[in-house]
């Protein structure tokens, strides 16, 4: 085989291999999802909805009464909606401190948006005392109810001990739940502790770290692609002895 050709079959090669990895994961991640299980209806639905059209259609006043009337019947979402109009001052002035209190009854009403967006309020000190141990508390109540934000949040402030004991074990934990759900960033992440290992947490595997690396970059992730690549090319030079 001449010489020249070495550097064009193993890139190609490379890359053939990349695509049908590609394939390979992409053919199981748009496997059909598994069916929710059925919640009982939320309260004022039907006034929660005609609010959100109100407001869509700019009509902020019969929004803002019609989220209030909804809010005080219980639901979350017109709980949320509600507080962000306060805060806003979209159909009134602006009444922050009005706004928290029905921001953390959605939270308590387990509407995991606003439980993070407390969280984001206390890490960033706003309208309310900064705190990273409270933000932390919302984010993970946020997290144990499928919120991705509030999943890389946490994980990312277990990884670098920001208001919590620096934790990689649970720094993993979420950064995987994340990744499964499907966020590219976390898929990335996930990929890069599978390739090296991390001891206590989990053992090097390259196989885990290109189905991972593959997600992402089936995401639109470069650095995610160049990896897989990288680790689909040592793989091949392994296969032949270094000799392609």
């Amino acid at each position: 085989m001449s010489a020249s050709l070495v550097p064009i079959r193993q890139a190609a090669a490379a890359v053939m291999a990349c695509m049908a990895f590609l394939a390979c994961v992409l053919s199981v991640a748009h496997a059909a999802p598994m069916r929710a299980a059925t919640e009982p209806p939320a309260p004022a639905q039907a006034q929660t909805r005609d609010a959100v059209t109100a407001y869509e259609a700019g009509q902020f006043d019969a929004a803002l009464q019609g989220f209030a009337a909804a809010a005080q019947k219980g639901n979350r979402l017109a709980q949320f909606n509600y507080a962000m109009m306060l805060l806003r001052g979209e159909g009134t002035s602006p009444k922050p401190q009005e706004a928290l209190v029905w921001l953390r009854k959605a939270a308590d009403n387990q509407m995991t948006h606003a439980q993070f967006t407390l969280g984001d309020l206390n890490e960033r000190g706003e309208l309310v005392p900064k705190s990273l141990v409270e933000a932390n508390r919302w984010y993970e109540r946020a997290a144990q109810g499928g919120h991705v934000q509030a999943q890389m949040a946490l994980a990312t402030n277990y990884f670098t001990g920001r208001g919590v004991a620096r934790d990689y074990g649970k720094a993993f934990t979420w950064y995987s739940r994340a990744a499964t759900a499907g966020d590219g960033g976390a898929q990335y992440i996930v990929g890069s502790y599978y390739e090296r290992g991390e001891p206590g947490v989990v053992d090097k595997d390259i196989e885990q770290a290109k189905i991972w690396y593959a997600r992402a970059a089936a995401g639109g992730d470069p650095g995610a692609l160049a990896k897989l690549r990288s680790l689909l090319e040592e793989g091949l030079r392994a296969k032949s002895g270094g000799s392609m």
